[in-house]
């Protein structure tokens, strides 16, 4: 007799990692995600970096110089961690449902049934704009829902806007 959990084999098209499904081909977003995120954290760091350096330099305490250090570690800690994030960042449409996963640490698949669909939105921001990227944004009943696919170039955008709003009408007049 065993104490800890038993082991069963994987139903055939089930995935034994419920972040990954199997017969899943996943779609990944735009590269242009990771320059616009970078330059939004340069955006917020950079004030933080030069204010901290004005500060020590007009002061001359030496231990003042920890502050800048600290904003120029975020700085190269968030240049290592955002192309991860986006390369995790991913969508696939199935016959009933849209998948999207995210997160490298903390992971999230996100499982949207067209039918609980209520409207789909395409979002740019000035800097998303300037790469040439969009954001779909998938509202439901629930407030809870977080169906949001960023980093998409604008033609497939509308593409997926239109496809799922296509979707989710077919499902709904079919209840």
């Amino acid at each position: 007799m065993s104490d800890g959990p038993s082991v069963l084999p994987a139903a055939h098209g089930v995935s034994p990692d419920p972040f990954d499904p199997q017969d899943v081909d996943w779609v990944g977003v735009s590269p242009r995600l990771v320059t616009v995120r970078l330059v939004t954290a340069a955006i917020v760091l950079l004030p933080p970096v030069v204010v901290g350096v004005l500060i020590a330099v007009l002061t001359g305490v030496p231990g003042l110089w920890a502050v800048p250090g600290v904003v120029v570690a975020v700085a190269l800690w968030t240049a290592l961690l955002v192309p991860r994030q986006a390369r995790a960042i991913g969508y696939a449409e199935r016959a009933d449902d849209l998948l999207v996963r995210r997160g490298i640490l903390f992971r999230t698949l996100v499982v949207v049934p067209y039918g609980r669909m209520q409207f789909v939105d395409v979002q740019a921001g000035p800097l998303d704009r300037w790469a040439g990227i969009a954001k779909v944004q998938l509202h439901t009943a629930s407030p809870a829902s977080d169906a949001v696919i960023p980093g998409l170039a604008p033609d497939e955008a509308s593409r997926l806007r239109d496809r799922l709003a296509a979707r989710g009408e077919a499902r709904l007049a079919g209840l």
